[in-house]
């Protein structure tokens, strides 16, 4: 439970792009709030100022947020209410913040989100893939084992997948999806989501990354990949996936999630087949 006499860590959502994305809500918080925390000061100023808000600032960032959660604590136990922004989109996603949230909850802080503009939510809804389900990776390793593992974790995917990308290397990560046999997946670039220049380019990777090698996309990116489509299994085949996910000690229901994330199977066989199990 939160301290009464303690003050509350707003996680506010700025826009991405297009300051009218903006809240009352957030602007309200941030005019009340004793101290914005942000990323980068001089970017937030814009924002801060178009909207009107005097609230001091305070960096903080990736290179900072050891030293500063303690100070950032103590504040908040003296009944200061804090707000945290990122550059632009929802802290902590792809962004600091964890920590500090990690440290208020562990000190009974309440924390609240001030939702808002998200680059992943824009890119999805306006890629025209499937939406039922899907992973965020964030920005995928540059290099080594765990970049391969990422690229090998995307194609494996029977859902669709989201991916931050600077826009250099957009290219580069197409080619490395299509080598590893996602060629003919389809996708989108989403770039410069909700300012002048926002643009989705459609197609498979294969085509996409032609496109990177004769217009390379410029500012911020998001890409969208379709997940694999499912393959053919027999039932006879599900049974036997079952009995080896029993022994290895899976739940019903991760049972369940596996044969439909990893086997491709439909949902009401998977379902079937895993319950079946039971009886």
């Amino acid at each position: 439970m939160s301290s009464p006499a303690a003050g509350t860590l707003f996680l506010v959502s700025t826009p991405i792009g297009n300051l009218g994305d903006f809240s009352h809500r957030a602007v309200d918080v941030l005019s009340s709030a004793a101290l914005i925390l942000a990323e980068d000061t001089r970017h937030s100023r814009r924002l801060l100022d178009h909207y009107r808000i005097t609230t001091p600032v305070s960096s903080y960032h990736e290179h900072n947020e050891a030293k500063e959660v303690s100070r950032i604590l103590q504040r908040l136990a003296r009944g200061d209410s804090i707000a945290l922004i990122s550059d632009a989109g929802t802290p902590l996603i792809s962004d600091p913040g964890s920590r500090l949230v990690d440290a208020s909850l562990a000190a009974g802080i309440k924390v609240v989100p001030i939702p808002g503009a998200s680059s992943v939510m824009a890119a999805l809804v306006g890629s025209g893939l499937s939406l039922d389900r899907f992973t965020f990776f964030g920005f995928i390793p540059r290099k080594g084992r765990e970049r391969t593992s990422a690229i090998a974790d995307i194609v494996a995917s029977h859902v669709t997948s989201v991916v931050f990308e600077a826009a250099n290397r957009v290219g580069a990560t197409l080619a490395a999806l299509a080598s590893a046999g996602a060629a003919d997946r389809r996708a989108v670039i989403a770039r410069e989501l909700t300012k002048q220049f926002e643009e989705f380019r459609r197609g498979t990777i294969a085509e996409l990354e032609q496109a990177c090698e004769e217009l390379a996309p410029r500012g911020e990116v998001v890409l969208v990949i379709a997940g694999a489509e499912p393959t053919a299994i027999s039932e006879s085949e599900l049974v036997a996936e079952v009995k080896k996910a029993r022994a290895d000690g899976l739940s019903t229901r991760d049972v369940v999630d596996h044969l439909i994330r990893e086997l491709g199977a439909p949902r009401n066989l998977a379902y079937r087949v895993a319950h079946g199990a039971d009886e």
